[in-house]
């Protein structure tokens, strides 16, 4: 089981993670494979907590953000936001949120670094980023 993104999007991810004071958050929407999570498109949220130690995404964008995948056939694969000052791994809130959303996340940090996670019977497993050199822009 992998994440795929395209390494442009994970670069636009890091580079608002790093000029942000607060946590970033979004989603990540595509199609699920059998061997794991095909990332198509990136959804900015607003963090409604505008917090360096946590993050809510902001409901009505939530919602938006899902209805306007869904018009397009893609479901929610993952989640991701970032971690201001910590490393890029899952904190006891983000242990919560992915017992409500059984999707990858994605975490990464203020200096560049990232993981992806899975919650698999109770526990956090690290799984590995790959990169889609595809253009998902076509049909």
């Amino acid at each position: 089981m992998k994440l795929i993104i395209r390494l442009e999007d994970l670069k636009a991810i890091i580079k608002t993670a790093k000029r942000s004071a607060v946590e970033i958050c979004g989603f990540l929407f595509g199609r699920r494979k059998r061997d794991g999570f095909i990332v198509e498109e990136v959804r900015f949220v607003p963090n409604r907590l505008n917090s360096p130690m946590a993050f809510e995404m902001e409901p009505v964008e939530m919602v938006k953000a899902i209805d306007e995948a869904e018009e397009r056939a893609l479901e929610v694969v993952g989640i991701f936001h970032s971690h201001v000052g910590c490393p890029p791994v899952p904190s006891g809130r983000d242990l919560k949120g992915m017992r409500l959303w059984p999707v990858v996340w994605l975490i990464v940090d203020d200096n560049g670094n990232y993981g992806a996670y899975v919650l698999e019977d109770g526990k956090v497993r690290r799984i590995p980023v790959g990169f889609n050199v595809e253009s998902t822009l076509d049909g």
